[in-house]
């Protein structure tokens, strides 16, 4: 709308990153990405899909070909289960379970994500927010016969949507308050056999304000399962390229984009915005972020 030509460069095969592939269709329906994205190239947005930057094309073949480069590349690492027998066979992590199956509800082939199907399974997912939901929802879908959800703190202090949980809880999910995993059992043949858990109690508040789950001791005991998916949210995932190009991140990974104009990187033609910036945070975030991001771009143009 200010006049700027935009052409955009995506890994997958179809445009909107986790809102396509990471949201599961009963919760958003592709086929409004796929209006958006009409509405778009109408708008004069050219898209080059199926294309990694770093790899079939190179940042430097952007920088050299752009007058500005904007990356919304979200934060994909996810945080690790921490407990003895994470690697054992049956145990999934969160994204490749719903971006599998979504590619798979679409008909897509996402090479890096193979269709994870928990028919006929008991399943357990661990974590508390949005994304332990869509596991949930999800596997009650592809007809799992039991699926648990396994959280350390009470329904009040869940970090997800309420509204999610209860639409869970109407779809039959059996949630597990206040139990927090410590392993995963594995049988003879080195599949998930259970997952040892232990109550909790909650304390003082941590540095997020919540309040601290307490291991009750004594209160050990083993919850039968034939799958887990762990789903303790994400961290950013940084491109071991960046540095190469003067963009800087923090401590964890995340780009600083602090510079003179809204969301300008270390590297003055280069900005970003989004989770790849915050940290893991919502969508409408995200898109706030990049407009603004949109408008300190146009003023880096003007000079």
């Amino acid at each position: 709308r200010i006049g700027i030509e935009a052409v955009v460069y995506d890994a997958h095969p179809e445009i909107g990153g986790l809102l396509s592939f990471g949201i599961p269709e009963f919760k958003l329906e592709n086929s409004v990405i796929r209006r958006r994205r009409k509405a778009l190239e109408n708008m004069g947005v050219s898209f080059v899909l199926g294309t990694t930057v770093g790899r079939d094309v190179g940042f430097d073949e952007l920088l050299e070909g752009f007058d500005a480069v904007f990356m919304g590349l979200g934060a994909y690492r996810p945080m690790p289960a921490g407990i003895p027998g994470a690697e054992v066979e049956g145990v999934y992590k969160a994204l490749d379970y719903l971006v599998g199956n979504t590619a798979n509800v679409l008909d897509m082939v996402l090479p890096a994500y193979e269709l994870i199907n928990l028919e006929n399974r008991r399943v357990v997912v661990l974590g508390g927010g949005d994304t332990a939901m869509d596991c949930v929802r999800t596997a009650v879908r592809q007809g799992a016969s039991e699926v648990y959800c396994l959280y350390r703190r009470d329904r009040d202090n869940m970090p997800g949507s309420q509204t999610e949980v209860s639409h869970a809880v109407d779809e039959g999910i059996q949630f597990r308050f206040n139990v927090q995993a410590l392993e995963i059992v594995a049988d003879e043949a080195g599949g998930v056999q259970a997952v040892k858990v232990v109550e909790t109690r909650l304390g003082p508040p941590d540095e997020s304000g919540r309040k601290r789950p307490e291991p009750v001791e004594g209160s050990e005991m083993n919850i039968a399962t034939d799958a887990v998916i762990v789903a303790y949210g994400f961290r950013a995932s940084p491109c071991d390229w960046f540095a190469d190009f003067g963009v800087t991140t923090d401590e964890w990974g995340r780009v600083v984009a602090g510079g003179n104009l809204p969301f300008q990187t270390t590297n003055p033609k280069v900005f970003a915005a989004g989770d790849m910036v915050r940290g893991a945070d919502l969508v409408v975030t995200a898109v706030a972020d990049a407009l603004k991001a949109a408008h300190g771009i146009a003023s880096y143009l003007r000079g």
